[in-house]
This record gives structure tokens, C-alpha cells and sequence, in this order.
């Protein structure tokens, strides 16, 4: 399914229940990613060519921050505040990841790849998510 495709459904007479799916696909994705950080940092680290501490942080960042946007798409209702928290929390990732790429990171090739994909990955999710959330404020009172 293409980002296209995504952000139509987004747009269903259904938005809350798409705001939920997007919620949940984040923090299912989000997850995927710390507990492979978290398992294997040393032969992830020697893929991506970055240090095996570095996975191991951002893999116990990512297991806090995963749980929080699936405890968040858990809510019949998820709060307007903090699915906004989530939108701009995966922006600023996808911001800092470029950033940390351009200035600080000298991972592998497969490291960069890697880095630009979750990057675009996560402002996509950003993009649906709040997509969703408006077209749900749209039809709410």
C-alpha cells in the first residue's frame, strides 16, 4: 500500500479508526526496531557501522517511546494532545536523523540508507497521523 493509498483511508468516514490503525502501525514498527537494537546491537552496529552503545540507547528510547504510542492508539479515543505529542515527536525524529547523518553519523552506506528509510518512514507516519486527526476533527463537534 502506497503513502498515497494510506493517506486516503485517512480520509474515510472512519477517521478515527485509521488514526488508531496509523497509531498502532507506528508503535508496532517503532517496537520491531528496539528490540532489534536491543538484541543484537553488535551485528546490527557492524552493519550499519555505528557504535553498538548508540543501537543500545536508541533501542531503549525507542521500547519507552513505542509503548507510549501504542498505549496512546489503545484509547477509543486517542487525546488530541497527545497525538499531536506523537506527529511532532516523529518529525523532530525525522529531523534529527537527517541532521545527526549531515553532522555528526559516519555510519556504512547500508547505515545511511538505513537512516534516510526510517527517516522518510517516520515523517510518513507523521503525515497520516495527522491527516487522520484532522479529518476526525472535521466530523467531531
Amino acid at each position: 500500500m502506497t503513502a498515497t493509498q494510506l493517506a486516503a483511508l485517512a480520509r474515510t468516514p472512519e477517521p478515527q479508526r485509521m488514526l488508531r490503525r496509523f497509531l498502532a502501525l507506528d508503535a508496532a514498527v517503532t517496537g520491531a526496531n528496539a528490540v532489534a537494537y536491543l538484541a543484537a546491537p553488535g551485528p546490527l552496529g557492524d552493519v550499519l557501522g555505528v557504535r553498538p552503545g548508540l543501537l543500545l540507547a536508541l533501542g531503549a528510547f525507542l521500547a519507552v517511546y513505542a509503548a507510549a504510542v501504542g498505549l496512546t492508539a489503545s484509547r477509543p479515543h486517542p487525546p488530541t494532545p497527545g497525538v499531536r505529542a506523537v506527529v511532532e515527536a516523529n518529525l523532530a525524529w525525522a529531523v534529527l536523523s537527517c541532521l545527526a547523518l549531515g553532522l555528526w553519523l559516519t555510519p556504512s552506506t547500508a547505515g545511511a540508507v538505513w537512516t534516510l528509510l526510517q527517516a522518510v518512514t517516520v515523517a510518513g507516519f507523521a503525515g497520516l497521523q495527522h491527516a487522520a486527526l484532522k479529518a476526525r476533527q472535521s466530523i467531531s463537534p
